[in-house]
């Protein structure tokens, strides 16, 4: 595998991973995450330069300091050859199976490439699985590692929060609250509130992400939280949450707008991941003019035996 670090290779990467939109959109927002300054310290593999078959997104080896860490160490992937990526997967050490991570894509277009494991979408699927895993004979896999999969619908806006969405009611910021950055101290609340938180890791990684990408937030007059989005280093929407009291307000409309609108700035696709049975979510993603994509997109979450 090569590691690309050009500019000029990284923006030809780009351009190509625009061409087979929306199946590399989570590829896509990593690249270009890593190309404009590489804030969450993530590296970019193809199997060939300038033609690929393959292309990886992971955490830079240096970073991955926590091997039961799977909330930092995220992965994403993308295909156009089914027999370069098991080559990949059994002949390379280009995916640590000895850490816990986690991978996105699309199953169609290369995620686990003939499949670690099947899940029903909006679904989380936990499966005992032994070494070897499937596709990756020569892996060093730890035997009986634990495999999670969860697919959920992929959310696009074609075009930024237009600004006639201001005389919308789901877009403006109500009296007493002031839209605001995510701050560090508002760590505790955001993973306790997180339904994959809630614990010493996650919190670590939820700081992480503040403190290195863009973010928005309602605040209180007292000063807490109300409603956030943040962004994540796969250049993905995320984390959107508003408190039960403040609920039906359509706070969130107004913190995905604003966070568009910095994505649509520095070019990003502008995009969010919803799980099929969260209907609030997906009405507040609509109301500010995301449109669902075609398939599904999954997360594959590998823990060590251990956890």
């Amino acid at each position: 595998m090569l590691i690309l670090t050009c500019p000029g290779h990284l923006r030809r990467l780009e351009e190509a991973l625009r061409r087979s939109l929306p199946a590399t959109l989570p590829v896509l927002g990593t690249v270009m995450t890593v190309a404009r300054g590489n804030p969450a310290s993530h590296e970019v593999l193809v199997d060939s330069w300038p033609h690929f078959s393959v292309v990886l997104t992971r955490l830079r080896p240096e970073e991955n300091k926590d091997p039961g860490d799977f909330y930092t160490n995220q992965l994403t992937a993308y295909y156009r050859d089914e027999g370069a990526w098991r080559a990949l997967l059994g002949g390379t050490e280009a995916v640590g199976w000895t850490r816990a991570f986690q991978i996105h894509g699309k199953p169609d277009t290369g995620i686990w490439g003939g499949g670690v494991c099947r899940g029903t979408p909006g679904s989380a699927v936990t499966q005992r699985v032994p070494n070897p895993l499937p596709g990756c004979s020569s892996s060093p896999v730890p035997s009986l590692q634990g495999v999670c999969v969860w697919g959920g619908c992929t959310c696009r806006s074609p075009r930024p929060p237009h600004p006639n969405l201001s005389t919308l009611p789901c877009s403006r910021v109500p009296p007493g609250l002031r839209l605001a950055p995510v701050s560090p101290s508002h760590i505790p609340l955001l993973n306790a509130t997180w339904a994959f938180g809630g614990n010493t890791r996650s919190r670590r990684f939820l700081l992480r992400v503040v403190q290195a990408l863009p973010s928005a937030c309602l605040l209180a007059p007292h000063g807490r939280p109300v409603s956030w989005s943040l962004l994540d280093p796969l250049g993905t929407l995320s984390h959107g949450y508003t408190l039960p009291a403040w609920r039906g307000q359509g706070l969130s409309g107004v913190t995905l707008g604003a966070l568009g609108r910095v994505l649509h700035a520095r070019g990003f696709p502008i995009y969010c991941g919803v799980l099929p049975h969260n209907t609030p979510s997906q009405r507040a993603v609509r109301a500010v003019g995301f449109l669902p994509q075609p398939g599904t997109f999954y997360t594959l979450v590998v823990t060590l035996p251990t956890q």
